[in-house]
């Protein structure tokens, strides 16, 4: 999927729900929000010249977004799984919270050298009668 830089998210989010489980929805849309709005505010400044990419797959052990814009990248160091609550921007702040609560949803969170691409990962929980063999 490609669109371009906006941050009227609500048509695209639903597209890349679709194929989630309700009740892990909520929670992949704050994710897949806050990396698209990214995406559009810092990536690509709002441009509307410029595009995002979404790439989605769906496998038997989780679900993954490869997303891309055509920005200059940034260099910032995310240290979030180390980071405590007293550590983060407070809430009100408009910037700084977004790489923390990506790591805090999905279960993998890699942006590649650089920092255009973002891979995001969650894993689906198997509950225990899919892990017992069957007779």
């Amino acid at each position: 999927m490609s669109f371009t830089s906006t941050l009227y998210l609500c048509p695209i989010l639903d597209l890349l729900l679709a194929r989630i489980p309700n009740e892990l929805q909520p929670e992949i849309r704050l994710g897949l929000q806050e990396a698209l709005v990214n995406a559009a505010k810092h990536g690509n400044k709002l441009d509307p010249s410029k595009s995002i990419v979404v790439k989605f797959s769906v496998t038997q052990d989780g679900y993954s977004w490869v997303i891309s814009d055509q920005g200059k990248g940034f260099s910032s160091q995310c240290n979030c799984p180390d980071h405590s609550p007293e550590t983060l921007p407070p809430d009100e702040s408009e910037n700084g919270r977004g790489f923390c609560l990506l790591h805090e949803i999905f279960d993998q969170v890699h942006w590649d050298q650089q920092k255009t691409q973002l891979k995001l990962w969650k894993q689906v929980k198997k509950s225990k009668r899919q892990l017992l063999p069957s007779s």
